[in-house]
């Protein structure tokens, strides 16, 4: 494939029209900024690096849960021990849980 087609390939996806917006009209870019905070994990203390978006998650989830945000990933850190001998990543495990668990948060009021 010479240049020209290639660019040409990226003019014509520019152009195709994307039916759902993935930016809502009050997005905020503060949300992508990584912040890192050092937290308690079952008794170890160490650092993690997330997003705003997923400290703001956590700290729903934890509210749910009549906990701190250290006790509630410290819960996660044991159970993917328990169940799977540990992760490799552990900031990837956290924003995974943090976007399943809005997934399952839709589920009720997409099946309604």
């Amino acid at each position: 494939m010479v240049e020209g087609d290639r660019r040409s390939d990226r003019m014509s996806a520019s152009r195709h029209v994307i039916k759902v917006d993935p930016f809502v009209s009050e997005f905020d870019m503060n949300l992508i900024r990584p912040l890192s905070r050092s937290i308690r994990l079952n008794g170890f203390a160490t650092c993690l690096r997330l997003e705003q978006v997923y400290w703001n998650i956590l700290g729903g989830m934890a509210e749910a849960n009549h906990c701190s945000i250290s006790t509630l990933l410290s819960h996660v850190d044991r159970e993917v021990h328990l169940r799977h001998g540990g992760v490799k990543n552990f900031s990837a495990l956290v924003r995974v849980v943090c976007v399943m668990n809005g997934i399952k948060e839709l589920a009720p009021a997409v099946s309604r």
